[in-house]
């Protein structure tokens, strides 16, 4: 008697070409989420203008700290107070020494606001501090800056 079978049935096997689809799409999607939420600004902040102003080469990584009309401090969309903001900054140097800030305060702030985020900066042990600034706008005809 022959109790072998005819057909053998085959083991189980991993399917790679499902998987490097759906990790070529998480790649896809996490690149486009790493390049939108690099500009984390807040429309709201009217800059000053400056004659030298021009539109800034970003460094990867840098935190963008937006200082509104009235002093509330935002960062990654979420207000923070002074002492949530010192902690924040207090990780980040942790985690990458030599972190880069952008301060983007808006033109009608008062300057102790201003001054009370950058003594956070200085207490946290950020020195690589650049203050953003809007681009004049100029006249289509002679290339003045409107006043």
């Amino acid at each position: 008697m022959n109790f072998k079978s005819k057909y053998t049935q085959e083991l189980p096997s991993f399917q790679m070409t499902p998987m490097i689809d759906i990790v070529f799409l998480m790649l896809c999607f996490f690149i486009t989420t790493q390049v939108f939420s690099q500009w984390e600004t807040e429309i709201d902040v009217k800059l000053p203008t400056a004659k030298t102003g021009e539109l800034p080469g970003r460094l990867p990584g840098e935190i963008i700290i937006n200082v509104m009309r009235d002093g509330a401090v935002i960062v990654n969309r979420q207000v923070l107070g002074e002492a949530g903001l010192g902690d924040l900054l207090g990780r980040v140097v942790k985690m990458f020494p030599g972190q880069s800030v952008l301060i983007r305060a808006d033109k009608e702030v008062p300057y102790k606001h201003i001054i009370g985020v950058i003594d956070q900066c200085r207490s946290a042990d950020l020195w690589n501090i650049s203050f953003a600034t809007g681009v004049p706008e100029t006249k289509p005809d002679n290339k003045e800056p409107v006043k």
